[in-house]
């Protein structure tokens, strides 16, 4: 991959000179399939290696597997000496060393943590255990949890409002946000939003506003942290994930993920946002941060096994760099690095670059796409399947097979994804070849007849 070496400039950001990214500053990934975290000098956005956490899929079926699974969220201390990774498959949060890469201790909390935060006196880390209804309060220099902050059944993220010793919490199951005064760590508000599902939020610059997302509708929120109350909602698009803002010469605006349309877009932060832009981007962009001067956006690419950086003054990818496989979380954590490579303890990339299709309907609304991946002996196809008939059964076949590879069964919404693993390999070959052949993926309802005249999505190159 092409190196592109970007410039060190200063810019001014509220009276105060912040540096453009530097070689002490990183950009993390989070690598849920390969149980890594990616590491990134944005100097020159290139992928310096990962610090491996657990084995890469499908290793971690073994009964005697005992290192970490589904590496998901990450924070950052205050200091940015130490990186927080959450691994939902294995209840933990890893603390590790900016500086050398390396795991100063693990904390094993509740079921399936999603996201964790430290406070601003940087003493402890609020970690979400999205399974549960709590936030697990862990001594940051112990490793040990010491507290438990009952929320609605499945708090998504926390972040911390660095003026007003609050808190807010967003969830995946319950449709409200929940402001916690820090130090009683008490809920003192609940917030009524429009879905039940959001995994991210972030606070404006001024500190103003949270925006939150909602993936499962594909809108934005917005909330006044004076009045603490919703301030206004945005139709984003199908697959709303991640946000992040940065101030412009334009002024400060938000890039939103949009992971089904694998678009950014780029709304003004004005009493009636604007859309500004929508940049094209890899597969199903997920995690977003922007550097500390504003001038670049990191875009985690979970189908694609890569970030895009993005200049915020043209609104253009002007780099992608490799990470691990499926990245979740992102982070920019600058002067990680104060002295030194920063180079320890890290190994190299272990995956291969994915093959994304898109599966188009041939009818009505129905959507979906398929990623493929080698994974050493065998390789995995991730469907992902949404606004089929609700409750239904639906079998994936690939080329001419007689015989479904998977079968999924949609939720109320129509909607189901899930994950193949065997022996595809001719299948994933044919596909991913530069003069691919005849072979296609096809969905079919109930047990119909693998041909493409009984399809309701098929593969579209």
């Amino acid at each position: 991959m092409k190196r592109l070496f970007l410039a060190l400039q200063l810019v001014m950001c509220s009276g105060i000179a912040l540096a453009a990214p530097a070689p002490a500053d990183r950009v993390y990934t989070a690598d849920q399939n390969t149980n890594t975290v990616s590491v990134i000098d944005p100097s020159s956005n290139t992928l310096l290696g990962q610090i491996r956490l657990g084995n890469v899929r499908p290793e971690v079926l073994s009964p005697l597997y005992k290192g970490e699974l589904n590496v998901h969220g990450l924070g950052f201390s205050p200091d940015h000496k130490t990186l927080v990774a959450i691994s939902n498959g294995s209840n933990s949060v890893a603390f590790i060393d900016t500086a050398t890469n390396q795991v100063k201790g693990i904390a094993y909390i509740g079921r399936s943590p999603h996201e964790a935060f430290f406070t601003p006196d940087g003493k402890h880390v609020w970690a979400v255990v999205r399974g549960e209804n709590y936030v697990s309060v862990i001594d940051a220099a112990t490793f040990k949890e010491v507290g438990r902050i009952e929320t609605a059944p499945g708090p998504g993220m926390v972040l911390f409002h660095p003026q007003k010793n609050i808190a807010f919490v967003v969830h995946s199951f319950t449709p409200e946000v929940d402001v916690i005064d820090v130090p009683t760590r008490k809920v003192i508000k609940r917030i009524p939003v429009v879905s039940p599902f959001s995994p991210f939020l972030q606070l404006t610059p001024d500190f103003k506003e949270v925006w939150m997302t909602h993936k499962d509708v594909g809108k934005v929120t917005r909330i006044d942290t004076d009045t603490l109350q919703v301030k206004g909602v945005i139709e984003t698009g199908f697959i709303t994930n991640h946000l992040g803002f940065a101030k412009t010469a334009r002024g400060t605006l938000a890039y939103v993920t949009i992971g089904g349309e694998n678009v950014v877009k780029v709304y003004t932060t004005d009493a009636t946002p604007k859309l500004l832009a929508t940049i094209p981007v890899g597969a199903l962009p997920h995690g977003i941060w922007p550097s500390d001067d504003g001038t670049r956006m990191y875009v985690g690419l979970e189908n694609g096994d890569a970030v895009d950086v993005i200049d915020t003054a043209t609104d253009r990818v002007i780099a992608r760099a490799p990470v691990g496989q499926a990245p979740q979380a992102l982070v920019y954590v600058s002067n990680a690095v104060p002295s030194g490579t920063g180079t320890a303890h890290l190994v190299p990339r272990v995956n291969d670059e994915p093959v994304n299709i898109t599966l188009k309907a041939t009818q009505g609304e129905a959507r979906g796409f398929v990623v493929a991946r080698n994974l050493g002996l065998v390789d995995a196809l991730e469907v992902f399947l949404f606004k089929l008939k609700p409750q239904t059964v639906y079998n994936v076949y690939v080329s001419s097979q007689r015989s479904p590879i998977a079968s999924f069964k949609t939720n109320p919404a129509g909607a189901a994804n899930g994950t193949v693993i065997g022996p595809l390999r001719d299948a994933v070959t044919t596909m991913s070849s530069k003069t691919p052949s005849v072979a296609q993926i096809l969905v079919v309802e109930g047990d119909a007849a693998a041909q493409a005249s009984n399809a309701v999505l098929v593969s579209a190159r």
